[in-house]
């Protein structure tokens, strides 16, 4: 078996749902030994987020974030069970937790006291929306969404708010523990010292509105939903075609002479009004109604064919049983078999991180509730 990244790394992980068993998987992964701490009786709340479960009656929410980990079950209200966890805590290199600022610290297990214990301890705090005045606002992922700006710029202008169709703010939320764990070890082997890493959510939402939140920061505009259209960019959407729908995403202008060429319209790409991309943003909508005029000739996925082999940025609109048989074919192994313990497998999609000497492995799939409790 290849080396590990992370090889003995020991990591106690007290959070649940998503973005903290995310950035503790991705640790697991790499090398690290994972014990999750789960509460009695239910364990973790995605244990049950379903349908869809799988055979065993778990919910595959809850395999999607959990892989090669140990659980175990401690019941924190319990003296005996919270030595338990301090133990392991002080035995461990990494702390990870979601729970509402100062629970911990309540129980003993907080930052400052198993840091004063073991001072190169990394301690990694996942909150909603930080440990001051927002500590005690439920932190779940729609509800940041909405208050963190996400919503109002996702769906069509004249519709209502969406939101992302998978919990992307808590994916976020769990790689930036992640990297701010791995930065805080790198400092810790360097120095011997540990850190608290603090991550909350809405941060890392606003941080990952990217362009959208320049827009506001440096120029004072406030960006508004556009459906499928891009603010600066044209065309950068899907079209309907004779069959189906064709997203183009036509970066440059020596794509868009080329999309105009397969399309059998090559003066478009010389029109003043759409010769330079600020002028196809500028006029999208008489731009927009050219594309679906050329399109509407031909299934889109013969369009798709064409305009990749010209190399034009394009595509159909795949469902995600379509985007793991593109994965599939393209010869990126989407897909990972862990074994249970009962001998049967689980099937996951892999790691996307790869490392010529230190890949990621799949050694367990997610565990079953420990039953000792």
């Amino acid at each position: 078996m290849p080396s590990a990244a992370l090889p003995g790394l020991r990591v106690l992980d007290f959070s649940r749902v998503l973005a903290g068993p995310f950035a503790t998987m991705l640790l697991a992964d790499l090398g690290a030994t994972v014990t999750k701490v789960e509460r009695p009786g239910t364990g973790d709340d995605t244990r049950a987020w379903g349908p869809p479960f799988d055979e065993t009656g778990t919910a595959t929410y809850f395999q999607s974030v959990n892989r090669n980990k140990d659980s175990l079950v401690l019941d924190l209200a319990d003296a005996g069970d919270r030595e338990r966890a301090r133990a392991l805590a002080l035995e461990s290199d990494v702390v990870v937790e979601n729970f509402r600022p100062g629970v911990l610290d309540r129980l003993g297990l907080g930052d400052t006291d198993l840091r004063t214990a073991k001072p190169e301890l990394v301690y990694c705090s996942i909150t909603g929306f930080g440990r001051g005045a927002g500590a005690e606002l439920p932190g779940y992922d729609l509800l940041v969404q909405a208050l963190g700006g996400l919503m109002s710029i996702t769906g069509p202008p004249e519709g209502e708010p969406q939101k992302v169709g998978v919990a992307v703010v808590d994916v976020l939320a769990g790689l930036f523990a992640t990297v701010g764990i791995l930065a805080a070890l790198r400092h810790r082997d360097a120095t011997g010292e540990g850190q608290r890493v603090e991550v909350d959510l809405l941060s890392s939402l606003l941080a990952a509105l990217v362009n959208q939140g320049s827009a506001y920061t440096v120029a004072g505009v406030v960006p508004t939903r556009m459906g499928n259209q891009h603010p600066s960019i044209a065309p950068y959407e899907p079209l309907p075609c004779a069959g189906g729908e064709l997203v183009l995403a036509v970066g440059n202008d020596r794509q868009f002479a080329a999309l105009c060429a397969v399309l059998g319209r090559p003066a478009l790409a010389d029109d003043p009004l759409f010769a330079t991309n600020s002028a196809r943003v500028s006029n999208r909508a008489a731009l927009r109604a050219e594309l679906v005029a050329a399109l509407a000739t031909r299934p889109a996925a013969d369009w798709a064919r064409e305009l990749t082999a010209a190399r034009v940025p394009a595509g159909v609109v795949n469902d995600v049983a379509g985007a793991f048989r593109l994965a599939s074919a393209l010869g990126l192994d989407p897909l990972v078999d862990l074994p249970r313990p009962d001998g049967s497998t689980v099937r996951l999609t892999r790691n996307p991180i790869g490392l010529s000497a230190t890949p990621p492995s799949y050694r367990s799939a997610p565990p079953p509730l420990d039953p000792r409790k």
